[in-house]
């Protein structure tokens, strides 16, 4: 199966790395590294399926390509 799309980048305003996943919504974390901020983000996935399992939520199929990916065949 096809994980879920990962947005990592340097915030000036909070002064550290954001990770994300566009295809959970609200799914982020913060770290002073990149990689720090991937295993938080790994944390808030888990919590974040974990949530919409218990809440029976729907959980979204992976989806989100960057453009550069749809355009670079």
């Amino acid at each position: 199966m096809k994980d879920y799309h990962i947005n990592i980048f340097f915030s000036d305003e909070d002064e550290g790395y954001i990770a994300d996943i566009p295809d959970l919504e609200s799914c982020s974390a913060f770290g002073h590294s990149p990689e720090e901020a991937l295993a938080e983000l790994e944390k808030a996935k888990r919590a974040w399926l974990e949530t919409a399992r218990r809440q029976g939520k729907p959980i979204p199929v992976p989806s989100y390509r960057p453009v550069i990916y749809q355009v670079a065949h």
